[in-house]
């Protein structure tokens, strides 16, 4: 159901929206990992109001990257007052306007097009370390779409990733192949991941995954390979 929100790790909580769930960081300055489609504003605002806050609470937003499902409230909700987070090169493709997108066509930059464009951008590249869960660091895992980003809290070993994986009959796959921009790039980006020590992988689409999670980034990196 709509608004429905779980805790899925300790200072997590998962507020479920139409076909995508955003999650929401505890801290000082709450933290919202992804903004849903346009429209989203209420749905999420009643899923922040059963953990105890309000849509004035929250810091920062954190897109894993320009897709409508996953930035395209992102404006709605932070109007100029709080900072949206997301990869250079996916805020030069949701920045771009009609001629260059129709000049230069490509499943990235028209699905960027479609996602409207947040007041206030701030740039985040590989590295970066975000004041959430004791720390948190972005890695830039392009594939999916250019500056698709995951997002890593070492302490609490929870992995956040957006759509740059997803789950298929019960097995952890690679981002989806229609819906990305390079795929054979995608597949590469997991040899990253693999790299990290994980307990629990965080998806937008899926229940988490606490099945040996880090055995099974370093399978899927193997077959990458």
């Amino acid at each position: 159901m709509r608004g429905e929100t779980r805790q899925i790790a300790a200072g997590v909580h998962a507020i479920r929206l139409r076909f995508v769930w955003v999650h929401v960081l505890d801290g000082d300055v709450p933290t919202l990992v992804d903004a849903g489609l346009p429209g989203s504003r209420p749905t999420i605002a009643r899923g922040l109001a059963e953990v105890g806050r309000e849509i004035d609470d929250i810091g920062r937003i954190i897109c894993t990257h320009a897709h409508p499902d996953h930035a395209g409230g992102a404006r709605e909700l932070a109007g100029d007052s709080v900072e949206v987070l997301m990869h250079p090169a996916d805020i030069e493709a949701i920045s771009a306007g009609p001629r260059e997108v129709l000049s230069r066509p490509s499943r990235a930059r028209v699905l960027a097009y479609a996602t409207p464009t947040p007041g206030r951008l701030t740039a985040i590249g590989e590295g970066a370390m975000l004041p959430a869960l004791g720390g948190l660091r972005v890695v830039h895992t392009p594939g999916h779409t250019p500056g698709s980003i995951c997002l890593y809290a070492e302490r609490d070993r929870v992995l956040f990733v957006g759509d740059a994986l997803q789950v298929t009959r019960g097995r952890l796959d690679f981002a989806n192949a229609v819906a990305s921009t390079d795929i054979a790039t995608a597949r590469r980006s997991v040899r990253r991941l693999a790299e990290l020590d994980v307990d629990t992988i965080v998806f937008s689409h899926y229940q988490p995954w606490r099945r040996r999670a880090s055995d099974a980034l370093a399978d899927l990196a193997a077959r990458a390979a």
